[in-house]
């Protein structure tokens, strides 16, 4: 037996409503929200975000609440163009860790940390 794909993450937020505002100025559309709870989507891959002040199940959210959102763990947003989406990052006023830059494994790629800290990498495959 083999996983048939990867569908969707889970992450804990501050504040959903920010969260929401942040993903969609990237082209989320959000699918389902009510106050603790919103489904995002980007064509087929979701990303549920839950409030942690909210949330009722502790073996969910314990270590929800650390500082560091995602340390270590990277996801990836392809683009057809990162220089074009740097610029239209930078007119939403997000703030990217770091510049596009082509990478000795073969993309061009930019860091841009959400409100809560996750850490997204938009790229190009070259």
């Amino acid at each position: 037996m083999k996983i048939k794909s990867v569908s969707g993450i889970t992450c804990y937020v501050k504040n959903l409503n920010k969260t929401v505002k942040f993903y969609e100025s990237l082209g989320f559309e959000t699918k389902k929200k009510d106050a603790n709870h919103a489904a995002l989507y980007s064509n087929w891959f979701w990303i549920d975000f839950l409030s942690i002040a909210k949330n009722e199940r502790d073996e969910f959210t314990k270590g929800a609440d650390l500082g560091i959102k995602g340390a270590g763990v990277f996801l990836y947003l392809s683009v057809d163009n990162v220089d074009e989406f740097h610029k239209h990052v930078l007119a939403k006023g997000l703030k990217p860790k770091t510049k596009p830059q082509d990478q000795p494994w073969g993309n061009r790629e930019f860091i841009l940390p959400d409100p809560d800290g996750y850490n997204l990498v938009i790229f190009k495959r070259k």
